[in-house]
């Protein structure tokens, strides 16, 4: 059902705003600059623009700004503060509005004022829905026990004994899990190629770090063999220009390794900092079992959560759960980004387009919408603010985290003038509202969470339904 509009009024120190509700949980937000903000700003992109220029009577880039502008032209000037001012005078309107954007803005800017006039835009853009709260206090969920097998212990033990092998030369052919340390020179038709050439190199056979059907054709392989390797590269290999295409590689075999394991035994677990096998299993088996009980509790907190979803009642319109997903699917693009993985690369890897995965992404876009809008309703319910030491302490641990030891002085002052304080006090908020649904929430066993099929359980199928990707949601995820 079409919200009806409503205007209300808000200001900030550089920015006045007012907001307007349309239908489909969208908003318009008319924000208005100060003239004498708009001044201020031309004034310091006369600066900057001046510190290039060369004014007779005035040392090189030490001409006033007044100066500049009239020397460049008002209207030069002004294009350029624009340029430079929209995005914070964006966020000004943001903050000032008291909204929590979805989506991508669209923003209107219209005429550039003339000289005492103000600076108006408009901005339209998806909010984050309201949610009417239904039961969100003592909620019954499941909550396994935990449980450490033997099987886990001896998986790590393993591990262990993994990490404590040696490679021994031996003189027979290699079989599967044996290393082959190997020269090969690649072709295609003939011709050497870019990257097909390596010395020394060694693989494990049946790794299947290379290419598929190499490491097979090496199985049997001596010492002092050579062989020729014939395969295909995947359509979807990273290298456009090798992709599909057939090669050979002549390889001359220089050493076969073999793994060898150490002994199940007392020795062992001395090289690990204990006396007795007993010993390391018995570690193992208490840092296996804090790692559960810490996962139990993040399964419990996100459970009891979706339970407080499931009984609230909201309207999502579909157009804000693409706009999520779209901003989920930005987001992977930036993390991929810091690891050098670029989006084409990505796509090709998956085998996927841009479309597919974002329409896949919907049902966890849908699910993080619903959680945080129950999140927020839970907080105006509860009036929950963070305290001055909450706020402090979270950023005293940024800080610390943080490249180059930043004191938490300068980073709360770059907090605020940035505009990103507001953005944790919100998170420090959300995670108290979560915190009081969980710490409220009544554990129940899984079985009886089962039978009573109302709740979400881990691994039950029904969290699937709801969007549930397996990894764990926390508020600013």
């Amino acid at each position: 059902m079409p919200l009806p509009a409503s205007s209300r009024l808000f200001m900030a120190n550089d920015v006045v705003t007012t907001i307007t509700e349309l239908p489909e949980s969208r908003v318009r937000v008319q924000a208005e600059v100060p003239a004498a903000e708009v001044e201020r700003r031309i004034q310091q992109a006369a600066k900057r623009l001046g510190r290039g220029l060369r004014v007779p009577g005035f040392r090189a880039g030490k001409a006033p700004g007044p100066v500049i502008v009239q020397r460049m032209g008002r209207d030069a000037v002004l294009d350029e503060a624009v340029r430079d001012s929209i995005g914070a005078w964006y966020t000004a309107a943001i903050d000032a509005a008291r909204i929590a954007p979805v989506g991508e803005p669209e923003l209107d800017l219209g005429d550039l004022p003339q000289q005492g006039e103000s600076l108006k835009f408009s901005i339209e853009i998806g909010v984050r829905p309201k949610a009417s709260l239904g039961e969100y206090k003592g909620v019954e969920v499941g909550k396994r026990e935990p449980a450490v097998g033997d099987d886990a212990i001896a998986a790590e033990v393993d591990r262990l004994r993994e990490r404590s092998a040696r490679l021994d030369t031996v003189e027979r052919p290699a079989a599967e899990g044996d290393f082959v340390v190997m020269d090969y020179v690649g072709t295609l038709d003939g011709e050497p190629f870019a990257g097909g050439e390596g010395r020394d190199q060694m693989v494990e056979l049946g790794s299947g770090r290379l290419i598929p059907g190499f490491e097979e054709q090496l199985t049997g392989v001596s010492a002092g063999d050579e062989r020729t390797v014939t395969v295909t590269f995947p359509d979807e290999y990273g290298a456009p220009e090798l992709a599909g295409r057939d090669a050979e590689f002549a390889v001359t075999v220089k050493e076969v390794k073999a793994k060898e394991l150490p002994e199940l035994d007392d020795d062992l677990a001395a090289e690990a900092g204990f006396d007795t096998l007993d010993e390391l299993r018995e570690d193992i088996r208490g840092r296996l079992a804090e790692a559960e009980e810490s996962q139990i509790e993040a399964e419990f907190r996100e459970a009891a959560l979706d339970s407080v979803v499931k009984n609230a009642t909201l309207d999502i319109p579909d157009a804000l759960v693409d706009a999520r997903a779209r901003e989920l699917w930005d987001q992977m693009l930036h993390s991929l980004s810091h690891q050098g993985i670029s989006r084409e690369a990505y796509l090709r890897i998956a085998g996927r387009d841009e479309d597919d995965i974002v329409e896949q992404s919907k049902p966890d876009a849908e699910q993080a919408l619903r959680r945080e809008a129950v999140l927020a309703a839970v907080i105006e319910a509860e009036a929950i603010e963070p305290s001055e030491e909450e706020v402090l302490e979270a950023v005293e641990q940024a800080a610390g985290s943080g490249p180059g030891g930043t004191s938490p002085k300068k980073l709360l002052e770059r907090l605020k003038s940035s505009g990103r304080l507001e953005t944790l006090k919100e998170d420090l908020a959300q995670r108290k509202a979560l915190d009081l649904v969980a710490e409220s929430a009544k554990p129940i066993s899984i079985e009886q969470a089962q039978a009573r099929d109302k709740l979400w359980t881990p691994g039950d199928s029904e969290g699937a339904k709801s969007g549930s990707t397996g990894q764990l949601w926390t508020p600013s995820t």
